[in-house]
C-alpha cells in the first residue's frame, strides 16, 4: 500500500512513510491544532460563565454563540478552515432550539450526550468488526482505501487508537447522562453540574487523549506496506487460489 502525495494543498510536503506519520498528520488536521482546541473550549466556558451570572439559558446560549461567531470571523479573516466554528454553531443552534421548546435548561446538553453515545456505538461496532474507524484515516491518504486491512500491524494500531477515542465518548456519556437524568427526575437544579462536566470533559479530556495517542504514535514505526492481515486469508481462499490448486492437481495427475 503506497503512500499518496502529501496533504492536500501542500504538494511539496514530505510523503509519509509510516502509518504513524499519516495518523499524526490527520489527527492534527481534524483537531485544528491548539486553535481548534480553543475554539471547542471557549463556547462551553462562555455558557458556564453566563449561567453562573444570570441563570438564564438564553443569555448563556447567546454568550456561547457570540464566542463562536468571533472565532468564525477570525478564521475567515485569516483565511483558515471554519469547520470547527461551524460545527459549534450548529450544535449550539440545535441545543437552543430544544431548550426553547422544552423550557428546560438541562436540555441544552442533550444533543451532545446523544452525539457522544452514537459515536461510541459506531466506534465500538467498527472495532468488533475489525474495521476500526481510524483505519479509514489511513485509507484516505493511500491509493487503496481499504488496503490497510491487509497489514496486521496497521489494523492493530488503528484498533488501539479507535479504542482510545471510544474511551473519551464513553466517559462523557457515563458522567453526563446520569446528571441529565437526575435533572429530569428532580425537576431541575443540575444545569451547573452539567455545564462544568461539559467543560472539563471537553478540551481537557481531549488533550489527555491527544497526549496518549501521541505517545503511541511516536513509538510506532509501522510501514505503509501490506502484509498478511485480516483480509489475507480471505484472499488466499478466493477463486484465484482455487484455480491454482486445480492446476497443481492436474499437473500431479499428468
Amino acid at each position: 500500500m503506497s503512500a499518496a502525495a502529501g496533504a492536500p494543498g501542500a504538494p511539496d510536503a514530505p510523503v509519509p512513510t509510516t502509518v504513524e506519520e499519516v495518523v499524526r498528520h490527520r489527527l492534527s488536521a481534524a483537531l485544528g491544532g491548539w486553535r481548534g482546541l480553543l475554539d471547542s473550549a471557549a463556547p462551553a466556558l462562555a455558557f458556564l460563565v453566563g449561567w453562573l451570572l444570570t441563570s438564564d439559558v438564553l443569555v448563556s446560549l447567546g454568550a456561547s454563540a457570540a464566542v463562536l461567531l468571533v472565532a468564525l470571523v477570525a478564521r475567515v479573516a485569516r483565511r483558515e478552515t471554519v469547520q470547527h466554528a461551524l460545527g459549534g454553531i450548529l450544535t449550539t443552534a440545535v441545543a437552543a432550539f430544544i431548550a426553547s421548546r422544552t423550557g428546560r435548561a438541562a436540555d441544552v446538553f442533550l444533543p451532545g450526550i446523544l452525539l457522544n453515545a452514537a459515536l461510541a456505538v459506531v466506534f465500538a461496532v467498527s472495532m468488533a468488526a475489525r474495521w476500526p474507524v481510524v483505519g479509514f484515516v489511513v485509507g484516505a491518504v493511500t491509493e487503496d482505501p481499504t488496503g490497510w486491512r491487509r497489514d496486521r500491524g496497521v489494523v492493530a494500531l488503528c484498533q488501539k487508537l479507535t479504542a482510545l477515542l471510544l474511551a473519551g465518548y464513553v466517559v462523557r456519556v457515563a458522567v453526563q447522562l446520569p446528571l441529565y437524568l437526575a435533572d429530569r427526575a428532580s425537576g431541575g437544579g443540575w444545569t451547573t453540574e452539567l455545564a462544568v462536566s461539559k467543560l472539563l470533559l471537553g478540551w481537557p479530556l481531549l488533550v489527555v487523549g491527544v497526549l496518549v495517542a501521541g505517545g503511541v504514535l511516536l513509538r510506532g514505526r509501522t510501514p505503509l506496506q501490506p502484509e498478511d492481515g485480516p483480509d489475507a486469508a480471505d484472499a488466499q481462499d478466493g477463486p484465484d487460489a482455487q484455480d491454482a490448486a486445480d492446476a497443481r492437481d492436474a499437473a500431479g495427475r499428468g
